[in-house]
């Protein structure tokens, strides 16, 4: 501990930036200025995204504090998100608000390797305990995806670009309003040839063979005014992937994916008592789709052949509500959030493979229930102590039920330039259905009396504006510290023939997230950040596979003549714990993994008011990092066009 705080001294000169000023979030369901939010907050704007080039949301989140992306392959390969180091199925992500994680995925996981960012105006990222908020799986943070929404005269945009090795994007958007109606398209094709990510220090498979990826996407967001106090809004959204996979300890030529998604929303909004009173009643179903098929290769040495199928559901109805309150002597700003929702999950889902002659087949069918409700407030004591709280009672028809809860607090201090915070929540992750009733031929069978993996944690910091000009640093540093109980592990009969689920792990989780932005001109705004986590093993004593202990993050974005911006970035990530393999491919145990670093480079430039050219270079220095082992760094690539607006 001693240690941890004296990091969260020493290490801001290494930093991230993680409030911007005047931005606006939605991380306690009340929008807020982020300044004001207990809790470790970052937002991805749409000017961000094309600044720095990012085209697929795996790039975008890569250098956010706090979080590991850990990619195995390229586009379409499977992407994991570990926040504040716990699980990758701690994550929880939404869109517009909405739940869109896999329930037929065994862990309930949602794959950051595959959407784009054609349809997304901004990402809001969301650290530490968010179950009284959001619910199962916000153990580690919430990623909430905001949909392109239509407002003002009508405009667009299309965008083409073409780049090496082999690559093609076109994206278009229209949205706007007229009288009582608003809208959004917005669409997105793109092909790619991709990159054998089989590292090549494994001579023994590495045949250079690369992985093609794929993607169609279409999303309309429309509204419309019943009348002055009364909204129906609709969204749809379709996409389609396909892509070229690798295996691990064999660089397969012919294994292949595909991954649709089809979701959609309708909603009613209702304003009470002069616009004080916000009530919302939606209804979201999504539809997920996923094939990777192994035809038997002739060079594999291992005769793998492989059929995997994912079906998952899910229909959810909710009822949200907010008050804003009058101001009452020293509060203000003070608000209420309560509602309630039901959802419905189901998955279908069946692997076969063969190794080598032995056969596996895996099967899931099944549904699952839950219906929940939260309240919450949030107020400002004399203009400087904003405190927020939040309560959510959560009951699966499996998997038992939660009762989670969440404060927090910001005490500005105007006078130094400075916030501090400070927040102590809970947080859970119920069994997926697969951990529930899944059953496999090698004698795995699911566990339906499985009670929610149990996070409590806590988090405190600060935020200054460094003296001098407004605006020219802020510094801001948090510490956390994050205990889960009841992990879900396969635990094996004595005769290892027959497995099941159980509750038996433990874990910890300590850091800090520090960040610095410095603006010392108009033209130019760098932010670096840095992230020390350590994690404990409560039954090994170790740290835990595929959580490094640093990473550092650079960022810049510089203008030095008019209508050219310049940014680069550079991500370091130090080495790591992971599931090891030779030169040949196969499995040698559990090793220490080699740091790495990716080098990335975006340039634009307006060549009228309407008119840009733009150029993205990714993994430019061409490392060979290994984010998971044996899944390769995709190499160099460089991506240019043209972006117009009308």
């Amino acid at each position: 501990m001693r240690r941890m705080v004296l990091a969260g001294v020493f290490l801001p000169l290494c930093a991230f930036a993680q409030s911007t000023p005047d931005v606006v979030v939605t991380a306690t369901r009340i929008p807020t200025v982020i300044e004001q939010v207990p809790a470790g907050v970052t937002v991805i704007g749409r000017e961000t995204i094309e600044a720095r080039g990012y085209t697929m949301l795996s790039e975008a989140l890569a250098s956010v504090p706090g979080l590991h992306m850990v990619g195995s392959g390229g586009n379409g390969g499977n992407a994991s998100l570990f926040v504040r180091g716990t699980n990758s199925n701690h994550v929880l992500v939404l869109r517009d608000g909405m739940p869109v994680n896999d329930p037929s995925d065994p862990g309930g996981l949602y794959n950051f390797g595959v959407d784009s960012l054609a349809d997304v105006e901004r990402i809001e990222v969301v650290r530490g305990a968010m179950s009284s908020l959001y619910g199962s799986g916000a153990i580690g943070g919430v990623v909430n995806l905001i949909t392109r929404k239509g407002k003002g005269a009508p405009s667009g945009s299309v965008e083409v670009g073409a780049g090496l090795p082999a690559q093609g994007r076109i994206a278009a958007e229209v949205s706007g309003s007229t009288g009582r109606f608003h809208y959004a398209l917005a669409a997105e094709a793109r092909e790619e040839a991709g990159f054998d990510t089989t590292p090549k220090r494994m001579s023994g498979v590495y045949n250079g063979r690369r992985n093609p990826f794929n993607s169609r996407g279409v999303t309309l967001n429309l509204g419309a005014d019943l009348t002055e106090d009364t909204e129906v809004l609709a969204f749809v959204r379709g996409r389609r992937a396909g892509f070229r996979l690798d295996g691990f300890g064999y660089d397969a030529a012919a294994y292949r994916g595909n991954d649709d998604i089809l979701s959609g929303r309708l909603a009613l909004a209702h304003h009470m008592l002069d616009g004080a009173w916000e009530s919302t009643v939606a209804v979201a179903r999504l539809q997920s789709d996923r094939r990777y098929k192994e035809p038997l290769e002739a060079l594999d040495p291992n005769q793998t052949t492989s059929d995997s199928r994912y079906h998952g559901r899910r229909t959810e109805m909710r009822w949200d509500n907010t008050v804003h309150l009058d101001d009452a002597g020293a509060a203000s700003g003070t608000a209420l959030v309560f509602g309630a929702s039901h959802a419905d999950d189901s998955a279908h889902a069946v692997i076969d493979s063969d190794f080598g002659g032995f056969l596996y087949r895996s099967t899931i069918r099944a549904r699952g229930a839950t219906d929940a409700g939260h309240v919450g407030a949030q107020t400002t004591v004399w203009k400087r102590l904003t405190v927020t709280g939040d309560v959510r009672a959560e009951d699966g028809r499996f998997g038992g039920s939660a009762v989670t809860w969440r404060a927090g607090a910001v005490y500005a201090l105007p006078e130094a330039g400075a916030r501090l915070k400070a927040a102590y929540g809970t947080a859970f992750r119920a069994p997926s259905l697969y951990d529930l009733f899944g059953v496999d031929s090698g004698g795995y069978v699911g566990n339906p009396v499985l009670k929610p993996e149990w996070s409590t944690g806590y988090e405190m910091g600060f935020a200054v504006d460094m003296p001098g000009r407004k605006g020219l640093a802020t510094l801001d540093v948090i510490y956390f510290n994050n205990r889960i109980t009841n992990l879900i592990q396969i635990v094996y009969a004595p005769d290892y023939m027959t497995s099941t689920s159980q509750n038996v792990a433990r874990a910890r989780m300590q850091g800090v997230e520090a960040g610095l932005t410095v603006r010392p001109a108009a033209w130019v705004e760098a932010t670096v950040g840095y992230t020390l986590t350590q994690t404990l093993d409560a039954a090994t004593g170790r740290a835990l596979l595929r959580r490094p202990r640093d990473q550092v993050s650079v960022a810049a974005r510089v203008r030095p003549v008019e209508g050219l911006t310049v940014a680069p970035e550079v991500i370091y990530t130090s080495s790591f714990r992971d599931f090891m393999s030779d030169e040949n491919g196969i499995p040698v145990g559990v090793g220490r993994a080699h740091p790495g670093m990716i080098v990335n480079l975006s340039a634009h430039y307006a060549v009228t008011e309407r008119v840009s050219v733009f150029a993205t270079g990714r993994n430019i220095g061409g490392s060979h990092f290994e984010p998971a082992n044996g899944f390769q760094t995709p190499g160099p690539s460089v991506l240019a066009g043209v972006r117009g607006r009308f």
